[in-house]
């Protein structure tokens, strides 16, 4: 996206000023060279110094311009200044040994910050805000006594007693204050990790375990390699040098691996929108590449389904508002107070909701747009499986007539007429009886047929039209339905598929009734308004129906579908039913 998107001046700002901190870093560096004391003893290992320093500034600077949005960048330069800090001890003017003197293992604290803040940027949870404050603590307070009670440190003018044995308890207990919060480091991040998902662990595992051996090798090098492994004072310089270094470059490999949020190129999304044909990628891709989220999912509103709906138009169920996992994280996109869509992505990589809502501001219009689509993908999907369901019931419905006519109606007819030839060949005496028999047959076929014809398409409703047939039906009613409508005379004023599913809609509703709701009366009412014809069926029943909770309620709403009308069904139990159905006329 970047090769094809121009950089907005906040991001060339930006780039700018890291480009001026990096210069800065490297007067830094010269200055510290111009320092040391190369002609002394072990002084060619001094140029190491300034060496890790540059790898702090390079992959510190390197994460901060990639993922400028959260505080690892900065944190990781950070550390790097709390090294130069400490190397000051080597040089040879007062001032800056001194500060070399009280910053001496701040640099310790600094990692266990990198540790802690890992990898969002910023501390979670009192118990990782309370052990980072304590790292501090333990490197400048605990401090002191290493060169206040001992004027044979490299900063003698700071000792105000010469007090061995409280230089060393002072030692004593940064040393083990220290362990403490390494401790709790430790079982912090191991839970983190934990809890973690698979594609996180892979990236935090290594980070931790490097960031935890770092911390506890740099303070105890000394007794391990000289004192246990008889290795020479140089041996364990280099080592520790670089052990150091590889600090800052452990956790720049993670923030490229991980993943960051990138907020500084929030503003090119502006610059993204302009773009036209297949140039641009979708919405979906230029959120993921902008936030650094590979795993950021787009969600849309379908407002008339009230609820969130994926490119395809399928329902989502992590959108905003629905309970989210652990590590996930959801918010909305409004466009004028209204939802459009929304945002679901992983609250490990990107530590701050409002970096994403902001993104989602800029490219509202587009997920607006986008959204319309995904709502005519699926109103297209329902449509079509509403087909597909009427297309099944009409086959179903031609099955069981063809079978009612076959078995019921066709073999009375062949029946009758085996009877008929019997009555031509009967004696004279029982012509008569079974005459007048054939004859009653003959009626009780005709009114099955007729029974078979109305439940195709009634009669009354062919015949007179929609009023007409509504007020039979209710008539036959078994429980006392109550009518409200005004008949329209002259002129049919409703198309015949509109009389047809109005008719079928108050039948199945009536029908429901009798059999399933157990009530003591209906109401049921029709309204013709500004083209639109409005259809009420009412009871006072057991309530507690559901659209899809069977085939008839399911088939009324494929029904009206296809004439793009609307189906309300409310059902409280104990409240009884109440089904409101909208047909356009035109």
């Amino acid at each position: 996206m970047q090769s094809a998107v121009r950089q907005s001046p906040l991001v060339r700002s930006f780039r700018r000023s890291l480009a001026a901190l990096g210069a800065a870093g490297l007067l830094l560096t010269l200055l510290l060279g111009a320092l040391m004391p190369w002609s002394e003893p072990g002084g060619a290992m001094l140029l190491m110094l300034p060496a890790v320093f540059l790898v702090y500034l390079g992959t510190g600077l390197l994460a901060w311009q990639r993922r400028p949005s959260n505080a690892m960048g900065t944190l990781i330069v950070g550390a790097g200044g709390t090294m130069y800090l400490g190397n000051l001890v080597n040089t040879d003017v007062p001032a800056f040994q001194t500060v070399g003197v009280v910053c001496s293992t701040l640099l310790l604290a600094a990692v266990v910050h990198l540790l802690h803040a890992f990898p969002s940027g910023g501390l979670h949870g009192r118990t990782s805000v309370a052990t980072v404050v304590a790292g501090y603590a333990v490197a400048l307070v605990l401090q002191a006594p290493q060169y206040l009670f001992d004027p044979r440190s490299p900063a003698p003018w700071l000792a105000i007693a010469d007090l061995p044995g409280a230089a060393s308890a002072g030692g004593a207990v940064q040393r083990a204050a220290g362990a403490l919060v390494m401790i709790a480091t430790a079982a912090l991040l191991a839970r983190r990790w934990v809890q973690a998902p698979p594609r996180q662990r892979r990236v935090l595992g290594p980070v931790y375990a490097y960031g935890l051996l770092a911390v506890l090798f740099i303070p105890f090098s000394s007794a391990l390699l000289e004192g246990l492994l008889q290795f020479p004072a140089t041996v364990r310089g280099v080592l520790q040098f670089a052990v150091l270094g590889g600090i800052p470059i452990a956790f720049a490999l993670g923030v490229l691996l991980g993943g960051f949020a990138r907020s500084g190129e929030v503003e090119e999304l502006g610059a993204w929108l302009g773009l036209s044909g297949g140039g641009r990628p979708g919405v979906a891709a230029a959120l993921a590449a902008t936030l650094g989220d590979p795993s950021l999912r787009l969600s849309y509103w379908v407002p008339e389904r009230e609820l969130f709906v994926d490119a395809q138009g399928r329902p989502v169920r992590d959108g905003p508002g629905a309970p989210q996992p652990p590590g996930r994280n959801a918010v909305r996109i409004d466009v004028n107070g209204a939802p459009v869509g929304g945002i679901t992505y992983d609250s490990s990589l990107i530590g701050d909701p409002e970096l994403v809502l902001t993104a989602g501001r800029v490219v509202a219009i587009a997920v607006d747009r986008e959204r319309l689509t995904a709502d005519l993908r699926a109103s297209h999907v329902e449509l079509q499986r509403s087909r597909e369901r009427l297309v099944k019931a009409i086959d179903s419905e031609r099955r069981r007539i063809a079978q009612d006519l076959h078995d019921g109606i066709q073999m009375r007819l062949v029946l009758l007429a085996l009877e008929a030839q019997r009555v031509g060949t009967a004696p004279a005496g029982e012509v008569a009886s079974r005459a007048s028999a054939l004859r009653e047959e003959i009626d009780a076929a005709a009114a099955d047929l007729r029974q078979l014809v109305h439940a195709v398409m009634p009669a009354g409703l062919v015949e007179r039209g929609l009023w007409a047939a509504i007020e039979d039906l209710t008539d036959r009613m078994p429980i006392p339905t109550r009518v409200d409508m005004t008949p329209v005379t002259g002129r049919r004023a409703l198309p015949q598929s509109v009389e047809s599913t109005a008719y079928f809609v108050v039948a199945e509703a009536l029908a429901n009734t009798v059999k399933h709701a157990a009530a003591d009366s209906a109401a049921v009412r029709l309204d013709l308004d500004g083209g639109v014809l409005r259809i009420e069926v009412h009871d006072d029943g057991l309530g507690a129906a559901a659209a899809n909770g069977g085939a008839g309620l399911r088939g009324l709403a494929d029904r009206v579908d296809v004439l793009a009308g609307r189906l309300e069904l409310t059902s409280e139990p104990g409240c009884g039913t109440h089904v409101k159905v909208e047909l356009p006329c035109a």
